[in-house]
């Protein structure tokens, strides 16, 4: 469940490690869990968070965390979205590190132009990582296919319980997940938000066609959510979820031939989008 997320930490140290000549070293894989950051640059007195979240709030809550740090710098990478808002805001920065957010607060589309400036030789060395870093991710047609044929059998099952009651009132995703207090759900979360355009674009596609999946899919999902959200701690019912999805489909006399692993990828990622549609779990701005 971890890989992917200490993944995206691998990557992003050795990534900023080239393009900065940064000595960084990942503290998830020297000291677990250490408050706050992901990343850290001892020589160079650096600190850096790597999140699929991009809210202030979450900035704050890393920055309220960092007092054995106060003499570092603090840098946060958005991996999911661009972070041109956020960095045009004013953060509480209690332990007074060096943080400013128009220069300390990364992106893809940022990265992409300090790339794009540097010298050849950096530049290769900069494709040659990225092509053997990225070599055994998924290939997005392949997902999207896979996503569309997971979709199709999900929706042609018969889960039992229906219900068409669902939240449709804004919130914000680490809000949500720290309120239903998912601590090891928020790494899937975290990690596969970044698919909803991808699914949306799928139910969309569906829907030109006059067939509604998504309803057909958000309702079984939600439907093992109602069973297993009484009994259970949030993060067992997350994974709960999950597990009789994925045993439900590989019994679908609908199904064949997906790998298991890609099976699990696409319920993982159609689980957190149920999640995100605030189609299980409590949403915390309700009424």
């Amino acid at each position: 469940m971890l890989d992917l997320h200490l993944h995206s930490e691998n990557f992003y140290n050795d990534l900023f490690n080239i393009l900065f000549d940064w000595s960084l070293q990942n503290c998830n894989t020297t000291c677990q869990n250490t408050a706050g950051i992901d990343l850290i640059d001892s020589k160079n007195k650096t600190v850096l968070q790597v999140s699929a979240t991009t809210t202030k709030q979450k900035v704050e809550s890393t920055l309220a965390k960092l007092s054995k740090y106060a003499d570092y710098s603090f840098k946060f990478i958005s991996i999911s979205k661009d972070a041109d808002k956020l960095r045009k805001q004013k953060f509480k920065n209690p332990h007074k590190l060096k943080f400013d957010p128009s220069e300390d607060i990364y992106d893809v589309p940022g990265l992409l132009c300090i790339i794009s400036s540097m010298p050849i030789e950096k530049l290769k060395t900069v494709y040659e990582f990225i092509k053997k870093e990225l070599k055994n991710e998924p290939d997005p047609s392949k997902l999207e296919s896979n996503l569309t044929t997971i979709i199709n059998i999900i929706s042609k099952e018969d889960w039992g319980q229906k219900t068409n009651s669902y939240e449709n009132i804004p919130y914000e995703i680490e809000k949500k997940i720290t309120y239903n207090q998912l601590d090891s759900a928020r790494v899937l979360i975290e990690d596969y938000n970044i698919h909803y355009h991808r699914i949306e674009k799928i139910y969309s596609d569906f829907d030109k066609q006059g067939v509604n999946k998504s309803m057909s899919v958000l309702n079984c999902i939600r439907s093992e959510y109602l069973s297993f959200c009484k009994n259970q701690t949030p993060d067992q019912c997350f994974f709960s979820i999950i597990d009789i999805v994925k045993q439900k489909i590989l019994s679908s006399s609908n199904y064949s031939g997906l790998p298991e692993e890609e099976l699990e990828l696409c319920v993982q990622i159609l689980v957190v989008d149920a999640f995100i549609r605030c189609k299980i779990f409590k949403n915390p701005e309700r009424l």
